[in-house]
Protein backbone atom coordinates (compact mmCIF):
# COMPACT_ATOMS: atom_id res chain seq x y z
CA UNK A 1 0.00 0.00 0.00
CA UNK A 2 1.47 3.74 -0.23
CA UNK A 3 2.26 5.81 2.43
CA UNK A 4 0.39 8.50 1.26
CA UNK A 5 -2.68 9.84 -0.93
CA UNK A 6 -1.51 13.55 -2.82
CA UNK A 7 -3.78 15.41 -4.64
CA UNK A 8 -2.28 18.97 -6.27
CA UNK A 9 -5.07 21.63 -5.84
CA UNK A 10 -4.46 25.21 -8.32
CA UNK A 11 -4.22 27.54 -5.25
CA UNK A 12 -1.22 28.24 -2.53
CA UNK A 13 -3.30 26.02 0.38
CA UNK A 14 -1.75 22.61 1.48
CA UNK A 15 -3.93 20.31 3.84
CA UNK A 16 -2.08 17.32 5.40
CA UNK A 17 -3.29 15.05 7.13
CA UNK A 18 -0.75 12.67 9.11
CA UNK A 19 -2.89 10.57 11.23
CA UNK A 20 -5.63 9.82 9.04
CA UNK A 21 -4.37 6.06 7.69
CA UNK A 22 -5.27 2.77 9.42
CA UNK A 23 -3.63 0.42 8.07
CA UNK A 24 -1.32 -1.58 9.61
CA UNK A 25 1.03 -4.30 7.73
CA UNK A 26 0.55 -8.15 8.49
CA UNK A 27 3.82 -8.09 10.86
CA UNK A 28 3.16 -5.57 12.97
CA UNK A 29 -0.54 -6.62 13.45
CA UNK A 30 0.37 -9.67 14.62
CA UNK A 31 2.06 -8.09 17.85
CA UNK A 32 -0.08 -5.35 18.85
CA UNK A 33 -2.91 -6.01 20.90
CA UNK A 34 -6.80 -6.26 20.00
CA UNK A 35 -7.35 -2.51 21.32
CA UNK A 36 -4.49 -1.71 19.29
CA UNK A 37 -5.87 -3.10 16.07
CA UNK A 38 -8.57 -1.07 16.34
CA UNK A 39 -6.66 2.35 15.96
CA UNK A 40 -8.24 4.34 18.21
CA UNK A 41 -5.81 7.34 18.06
CA UNK A 42 -6.77 7.90 14.39
CA UNK A 43 -7.72 11.50 13.11
CA UNK A 44 -11.15 10.22 11.91
CA UNK A 45 -12.91 10.81 9.02
CA UNK A 46 -10.60 14.08 8.07
CA UNK A 47 -10.55 13.45 4.36
CA UNK A 48 -14.20 13.13 4.31
CA UNK A 49 -14.97 16.31 6.93
CA UNK A 50 -12.57 18.26 4.32
CA UNK A 51 -13.59 17.25 0.83
CA UNK A 52 -15.00 20.28 0.09
CA UNK A 53 -11.21 21.78 -0.24
CA UNK A 54 -10.79 20.79 -3.46
CA UNK A 55 -13.07 22.48 -5.14
CA UNK A 56 -11.37 25.67 -3.22
CA UNK A 57 -8.64 24.77 -5.03
CA UNK A 58 -6.37 22.76 -2.03
CA UNK A 59 -3.71 20.35 -2.69
CA UNK A 60 -4.04 17.19 0.04
CA UNK A 61 -1.79 14.99 1.42
CA UNK A 62 -3.31 12.13 3.33
CA UNK A 63 -1.35 9.09 5.47
CA UNK A 64 -2.99 5.82 4.87
CA UNK A 65 -0.86 4.00 7.84
CA UNK A 66 -1.61 3.72 11.31
CA UNK A 67 0.42 6.49 13.63
CA UNK A 68 0.92 3.58 15.11
CA UNK A 69 3.14 2.29 12.41
CA UNK A 70 4.91 5.56 12.68
CA UNK A 71 3.96 9.13 14.07
CA UNK A 72 4.39 11.18 10.92
CA UNK A 73 3.94 14.13 13.36
CA UNK A 74 6.89 13.42 15.64
CA UNK A 75 10.45 14.95 15.32
CA UNK A 76 12.47 12.07 13.49
CA UNK A 77 14.86 12.28 16.15
CA UNK A 78 12.17 11.04 18.46
CA UNK A 79 12.60 14.61 20.56
CA UNK A 80 10.09 15.12 22.90
CA UNK A 81 7.54 18.10 21.63
CA UNK A 82 6.05 18.58 25.09
CA UNK A 83 8.83 18.45 27.59
CA UNK A 84 7.71 17.36 31.11
CA UNK A 85 3.89 16.31 29.63
CA UNK A 86 2.78 12.72 28.69
CA UNK A 87 3.18 12.19 25.22
CA UNK A 88 4.29 9.56 22.59
CA UNK A 89 7.01 9.74 20.53
CA UNK A 90 7.82 8.13 16.96
CA UNK A 91 6.80 4.43 17.36
CA UNK A 92 3.90 5.02 20.32
CA UNK A 93 4.16 2.15 22.48
CA UNK A 94 0.59 3.31 24.44
CA UNK A 95 -3.08 3.93 23.14
CA UNK A 96 -4.21 7.84 24.21
CA UNK A 97 -5.91 5.85 26.56
CA UNK A 98 -3.22 4.81 27.89
CA UNK A 99 -3.27 0.74 27.33
CA UNK A 100 -0.77 -0.89 25.60
CA UNK A 101 -0.05 -0.97 21.75
CA UNK A 102 1.94 -4.06 21.46
CA UNK A 103 1.70 -7.55 23.23
CA UNK A 104 3.94 -8.17 26.19
CA UNK A 105 7.55 -8.13 24.81
CA UNK A 106 6.92 -7.56 22.09
CA UNK A 107 7.48 -4.10 22.00
CA UNK A 108 9.80 -2.23 19.01
CA UNK A 109 13.72 -1.70 20.14
CA UNK A 110 15.55 1.50 18.50
CA UNK A 111 16.73 -0.89 15.42
CA UNK A 112 13.52 -0.88 14.53
CA UNK A 113 12.22 2.38 15.30
CA UNK A 114 15.12 3.73 12.66
CA UNK A 115 13.95 1.40 10.01
CA UNK A 116 10.95 2.37 10.43
CA UNK A 117 11.58 6.21 10.16
CA UNK A 118 13.08 5.54 7.23
CA UNK A 119 10.49 3.72 5.52
CA UNK A 120 7.21 5.75 6.33
CA UNK A 121 8.35 9.16 8.12
CA UNK A 122 10.95 9.99 5.06
CA UNK A 123 8.99 9.43 2.29
CA UNK A 124 5.96 11.34 3.63
CA UNK A 125 8.32 14.01 4.46
CA UNK A 126 9.74 14.29 1.40
CA UNK A 127 6.78 14.55 -0.61
CA UNK A 128 5.38 16.92 1.92
CA UNK A 129 8.41 19.33 1.72
CA UNK A 130 8.41 18.55 -2.46
CA UNK A 131 4.85 19.96 -2.46
CA UNK A 132 5.59 22.50 -0.30
CA UNK A 133 8.19 23.56 -2.35
CA UNK A 134 6.41 23.35 -5.84
CA UNK A 135 3.80 25.56 -4.27
CA UNK A 136 5.85 28.34 -3.06
CA UNK A 137 7.61 28.14 -6.41
CA UNK A 138 4.32 29.20 -8.10
CA UNK A 139 2.86 31.72 -5.70
CA UNK A 140 6.25 32.95 -3.85
CA UNK A 141 4.04 31.77 -0.86
CA UNK A 142 2.71 28.30 0.86
CA UNK A 143 -0.03 28.04 3.19
CA UNK A 144 0.06 24.87 5.22
CA UNK A 145 -3.17 23.69 7.09
CA UNK A 146 -1.72 20.34 9.30
CA UNK A 147 -5.17 19.07 10.06
CA UNK A 148 -5.57 17.17 12.99
CA UNK A 149 -8.71 15.57 15.06
CA UNK A 150 -9.10 14.06 18.81
CA UNK A 151 -11.17 12.17 21.64
CA UNK A 152 -12.87 15.64 23.72
CA UNK A 153 -11.64 14.11 26.94
CA UNK A 154 -8.27 12.64 27.54
CA UNK A 155 -7.11 12.46 30.79
CA UNK A 156 -3.71 11.57 29.82
CA UNK A 157 -2.77 14.70 27.90
CA UNK A 158 -5.62 17.38 29.54
CA UNK A 159 -7.89 18.06 32.24
CA UNK A 160 -11.64 17.83 31.74
CA UNK A 161 -12.68 18.35 28.23
CA UNK A 162 -10.80 20.27 25.17
CA UNK A 163 -12.03 22.80 23.17
CA UNK A 164 -13.49 22.18 20.12
CA UNK A 165 -10.96 24.34 18.20
CA UNK A 166 -7.64 23.96 19.16
CA UNK A 167 -5.29 26.42 17.00
CA UNK A 168 -1.61 26.11 16.88
CA UNK A 169 1.13 28.29 15.31
CA UNK A 170 3.88 27.25 17.93
CA UNK A 171 2.67 30.38 19.90
CA UNK A 172 3.04 33.01 16.54
CA UNK A 173 6.35 31.43 14.99
CA UNK A 174 4.53 29.35 12.43
CA UNK A 175 2.59 32.36 10.30
CA UNK A 176 2.39 35.90 9.51
CA UNK A 177 0.02 37.63 12.43
CA UNK A 178 -2.52 38.47 10.51
CA UNK A 179 -3.21 34.74 9.63
CA UNK A 180 -3.22 34.08 13.52
CA UNK A 181 -5.25 37.00 14.12
CA UNK A 182 -7.77 36.50 11.19
CA UNK A 183 -8.32 32.41 11.98
CA UNK A 184 -8.74 33.48 15.74
CA UNK A 185 -11.51 35.86 14.79
CA UNK A 186 -13.35 33.15 12.94
CA UNK A 187 -12.93 30.75 15.24
CA UNK A 188 -14.58 33.00 17.85
CA UNK A 189 -17.36 33.91 16.25
CA UNK A 190 -17.99 30.12 15.66
CA UNK A 191 -21.31 30.17 17.45
CA UNK A 192 -21.89 26.99 19.48
CA UNK A 193 -18.44 26.30 19.48
CA UNK A 194 -15.14 26.78 22.06
CA UNK A 195 -11.71 27.79 20.75
CA UNK A 196 -8.11 27.81 21.82
CA UNK A 197 -5.45 29.46 19.99
CA UNK A 198 -2.02 27.98 21.66
CA UNK A 199 -3.19 26.01 24.29
CA UNK A 200 -2.52 22.42 24.99
CA UNK A 201 -2.07 21.58 21.15
CA UNK A 202 0.60 24.78 19.91
CA UNK A 203 1.41 22.83 17.00
CA UNK A 204 3.60 19.60 16.34
CA UNK A 205 6.34 18.38 14.11
CA UNK A 206 5.05 19.54 10.78
CA UNK A 207 3.99 23.09 11.94
CA UNK A 208 6.74 24.01 14.10
CA UNK A 209 9.38 22.30 11.38
CA UNK A 210 7.72 23.82 8.30
CA UNK A 211 6.08 27.06 9.23
CA UNK A 212 8.45 29.42 8.71
CA UNK A 213 6.87 32.82 7.60
CA UNK A 214 10.50 34.71 6.98
CA UNK A 215 10.56 32.26 4.07
CA UNK A 216 6.99 32.93 3.27
CA UNK A 217 5.44 29.28 4.52
CA UNK A 218 2.89 29.87 6.83
CA UNK A 219 1.77 26.64 8.91
CA UNK A 220 -1.41 26.47 11.50
CA UNK A 221 -2.76 23.27 13.19
CA UNK A 222 -6.39 22.51 14.17
CA UNK A 223 -6.82 19.79 16.59
CA UNK A 224 -10.60 19.67 16.36
CA UNK A 225 -12.49 17.96 19.04
CA UNK A 226 -14.43 14.08 17.90
CA UNK A 227 -17.76 15.76 19.46
CA UNK A 228 -17.95 18.30 17.10
CA UNK A 229 -18.25 16.03 14.26
CA UNK A 230 -18.64 11.85 15.11
CA UNK A 231 -19.24 9.71 17.33
CA UNK A 232 -16.34 9.37 20.27
CA UNK A 233 -16.93 5.42 20.89
CA UNK A 234 -16.32 2.29 18.72
CA UNK A 235 -16.49 2.10 15.97
CA UNK A 236 -16.41 6.14 15.49
CA UNK A 237 -18.58 6.68 12.73
CA UNK A 238 -18.83 9.90 11.36
CA UNK A 239 -22.02 12.03 12.00
CA UNK A 240 -23.35 14.25 9.56
CA UNK A 241 -25.72 15.49 11.23
CA UNK A 242 -22.54 16.82 13.51
CA UNK A 243 -20.25 17.61 10.32
CA UNK A 244 -23.46 20.14 9.08
CA UNK A 245 -22.27 22.55 11.70
CA UNK A 246 -18.43 22.42 11.77
CA UNK A 247 -17.97 22.09 8.30
CA UNK A 248 -19.17 25.44 7.12
CA UNK A 249 -16.74 26.88 10.02
CA UNK A 250 -13.51 24.72 8.74
CA UNK A 251 -14.37 25.91 5.04
CA UNK A 252 -14.47 29.70 6.35
CA UNK A 253 -10.88 29.06 8.25
CA UNK A 254 -9.54 28.01 4.67
CA UNK A 255 -11.37 30.24 3.20
CA UNK A 256 -9.70 32.83 5.45
CA UNK A 257 -5.85 31.13 5.21
CA UNK A 258 -6.67 31.88 1.00
CA UNK A 259 -7.46 35.54 1.64
CA UNK A 260 -3.87 35.72 2.96
CA UNK A 261 -1.50 37.37 0.25
CA UNK A 262 2.51 37.47 0.74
Amino acid sequence: MDIFRYTKGDSPLLIDVPHAGTHIPDDLAARMTPEALRTPDTDWHQDKLYDFAHDMGASMLVATHSRFVVDLNRAPDDISLYPGQDTEGLLPLKTGANEPIYQPGMEPDDTERDQRRDAYHLPYHSKLAEALAEIKAEYGYTLLWDAHSIKSQLPRYFDGKLWDLNLGTNNGKSCDPSIQDALEAVADNADGYTQKMNGRYIGGYITRHYGNPANNVHAVQLELSWATYMDETHPYAYRDDLAAGIRPVLKQLLETMLAYKS
